[in-house]
């Protein structure tokens, strides 16, 4: 039983309803044709009995005498009801005729051995002699306590009271067996045509519903079907987001390493550098050849020159730092003018030669993005000179459904990127700042050369 409730449960709306509903319309299909069908049978058999009943009792109530004594009938009203009975159109309806007095004396029968005989009332009988007409519809008649009667027919049994004329009491009972071929016939077609009626009916009724509950479980099937996948969407999604908020963090905990790193070169870089040369310079000032006027001309110049080369050399690496560390104006450039302005400050810087081709496609994208472009063209240039010597250098960018895709390539030996080392801040710093941003950074080197690539999905960013 659990397992068809659980093959049950997993049919789909419609089903369960074709198959619930199928199941109850039958059954009660069945029993209103049943209840209709008793109510017809029983109204139109009711009805026939009590039109015979009445021709009957037109027809043999004037041969009776007063039924209120207690004596037999003579043997002229017997003779009178043979006559009537052998004769016209009773004959022909009526198979037999019986007078009951109250006490299950037959008064007369068509029988003739029946007749003066005392037989105990059945239920019939006796709701006859209480003044309730009787009618039983039957195939094969084998209830008659005295004796069946002989018919392979269908035939009416009735059971009509006779009532006094002045009191209305009930002194006799008539009951009488009608021929009922007709009747069988109207039965079986009013029966028939009431179960097709009842059956078209419930049919139609059934297929109505089944086609709305049809639809609606087909409806209810789509957006369950749409549901799950938005539910899998969503759970993508979140997986998506979660990894990405992974990623963020491992960026966030990496780039403050790498800031730290930064700094400590920028330091190194200072104070190997330009804190070495003002440190010569200051040096230089305290000798003696300065400080003491007695030195000739010629000499103190000379020192005094010698102290500002030093310091001149030393603003010069202060620049060229500084121009590492600060961004030229991009807030308000467009992509192809930052492009330019990365190739055109490496080319000043090295002299090399850079081929840059660009799609023309303008696009407004936030500042950081615009950043994010010119220092990865930046330090992807600056790769390239350090391992392949500017051979070859090529910037391109390009759209690709709404990605912004910029790749960097030179023609050198490559490089093993596993091996660029830890204090390495260029290619580190680039694919943290890309990945952190939504970004993908790819490194494909080989002996034929090597190509850095970036792509940004700016449409899915703030713009500026």
């Amino acid at each position: 039983m659990r397992a068809l409730l659980l093959a049950f449960n997993a049919l789909s709306l419609a089903k369960q309803f074709v198959l619930a509903g199928g199941l109850v319309t039958l059954v009660a299909m069945f029993l209103v044709g049943l209840f209709v069908t008793n109510l017809i049978s029983n109204a139109v058999t009711q009805n026939t009995a009590a039109a015979t009943a009445l021709y009957v009792d037109s027809v043999i109530a004037p041969i009776l005498p007063d039924m209120t004594t207690a004596q037999p009938l003579d043997e002229a009203v017997e003779r009178a009801l043979d006559e009537t009975l052998s004769q016209g159109a009773l004959a022909n309806r009526l198979l037999s005729f019986r007078l009951w007095r109250g006490d299950g004396t037959a008064l007369y029968a068509s029988d003739k051995a029946l007749m003066g005989r005392t037989i105990p009332p059945d239920e019939d009988l006796r709701r006859a002699f209480s003044g309730h007409m009787v009618a039983e519809f039957e195939l094969d008649h084998d209830e008659d306590p005295a004796g069946a009667v002989a018919s392979d027919k269908p035939i009416l049994e009735i059971y009509n009271p006779i009532h006094q004329p002045w009191s209305g009491e009930v002194v006799a009972v008539a009951e009488f067996y009608e021929r009922a071929d007709e009747l069988n016939g109207s039965l079986n077609s009013a029966r028939v045509k009431t179960w097709l009626v009842i059956m078209a009916t419930t049919i139609s009724f059934f297929l109505i519903l089944s086609f709305i509950v049809l639809r609606g479980s087909r409806a209810i099937e789509g957006h369950k079907i749409a549901l799950n996948q938005r539910v899998d969407e969503l759970g993508q999604l979140l997986m998506q987001n979660k990894e990405l908020a992974g990623r963020v963090q491992r960026a966030s905990q990496r780039t403050t390493a790498l800031n730290e790193r930064l700094l400590r070169r920028v330091g190194a870089d200072l104070h190997d550098g330009p804190i070495q040369l003002m440190s010569y310079a200051s040096m230089r000032i305290d000798s003696p050849v300065i400080r003491d006027c007695r030195k000739a001309a010629p000499n103190r110049l000379e020192e005094i020159d010698t102290v500002k080369n030093s310091l001149d050399e030393a603003i010069r690496e202060v620049r060229a730092i500084c121009r590492g560390l600060v961004l030229p104006d991009v807030e308000s450039a467009p992509l192809e003018e930052i492009l330019e302005r990365a190739v055109s400050g490496y080319k000043s810087r090295t002299g090399a030669k850079v081929e840059l081709i660009s799609s023309g496609l303008s696009s407004d994208i936030s500042l950081a993005a615009r950043i994010c472009v010119y220092r990865f063209v930046q330090e992807a240039l600056s790769n390239g000179w350090k391992h392949a010597g500017g051979k070859g250098q090529r910037v391109e960018q390009w759209w690709d459904d709404g990605c912004l895709i910029i790749a960097v390539s030179d023609q050198g030996p490559g490089f093993d990127p596993d091996q660029t080392g830890s204090d390495g801040l260029g290619l580190l710093g680039l694919k943290e700042r890309i990945e952190s941003m939504g970004g993908r950074f790819d490194i494909a080197t080989s002996p034929a050369g090597t190509m850095l690539t970036m792509s940004l999905k700016v449409n899915e960013m703030e713009a500026a």
